[in-house]
């Protein structure tokens, strides 16, 4: 059966009623009054602004130009759009030249020619090649083995050293605004205001080691800051050493 007539509260979700355009709730004057009496209504549902149409500046002297607030928060829009670009490239292009720093200092280890020469390569050209300060590896001393031989830029520490510095799973640390400390870095301490620790399982046979970088910069690195870098140019490094000493994995 067809009902005749309208349900006064049909159609409306909530059970209100449907309200035409010839609806006195709806007039302009009724529009107009909410909108004194909430004179931020647009403010706090702005996205009305992209579907109203705005008054032309002919239309009355009176006239708020809703025109020039859009445009205005267009071009506040774009402005953050392009500042969240430039971001975004100087990242790419700062994480593009860490990545061709870090090639050419693991090609460097790679063609050493000695250990001797390896290890100078690492203490010196690896700090140039990188912009550091200081470069060292540092390795512990095996509590019942031979006395350590003195090669430039390795430094002996004492038995649980790596451990007490990263704690028993990292595998590496970074250090802003901090003063270095002469076991690490030797001579060069004085100059460290940051570092970076990254841990070295160079051979079963041998014990824990370290590399130790440093920057005169306090904020070179950072506790946030990624590693997976850093951590290739370790690991390649403990491969040189490896092969060289012919030691087991």
């Amino acid at each position: 059966m067809t009902q005749k007539g309208t349900d006064a509260t049909s159609g409306d979700p909530e059970g209100g009623p449907n309200r035409g355009p010839n609806d006195p709730a709806l007039s302009d004057a009724s529009v107009a009054e909410f909108l004194r009496r909430n004179p931020d209504f647009l403010k706090r549902h702005n996205e009305l602004l992209d579907i109203l149409e705005p008054p032309r500046r002919g239309d009355g002297e009176d006239v708020v130009d809703l025109q020039q607030f859009m445009l205005d928060r267009l071009r506040r829009e774009v402005a953050q759009l392009k500042e969240s670009r430039d971001d975004l490239l100087y990242t790419g292009r700062a994480n593009m030249a860490s990545t061709g720093r870090i090639h050419q200092a693991v090609l460097a280890i790679l063609e050493a020619r000695s250990f001797e020469h390896l290890i100078d390569t690492v203490v010196t050209d690896v700090g140039v090649i990188l912009d550091l300060d200081a470069v060292t590896l540092c390795v512990e001393q095996a509590q019942d083995g031979p006395a350590p031989s003195r090669i430039r830029g390795v430094h002996q520490l004492e038995a649980g050293t790596v451990e007490a510095l990263l704690g028993p799973r990292r595998t590496h640390a970074f250090l802003a605004d901090i003063e270095g400390e002469p076991e690490l870095f030797g001579s060069a301490a004085g100059l460290v205001r940051s570092a970076g620790f990254l841990r070295m399982n160079i051979s079963s046979a041998t014990p824990p080691a370290l590399l130790a970088l440093g920057s005169r910069k306090p904020d070179h690195f950072d506790p946030g800051q990624g590693s997976e870098l850093l951590q290739f140019l370790a690991q390649s490094l403990e491969a040189s050493i490896r092969q060289w000493l012919e030691l087991p994995a």
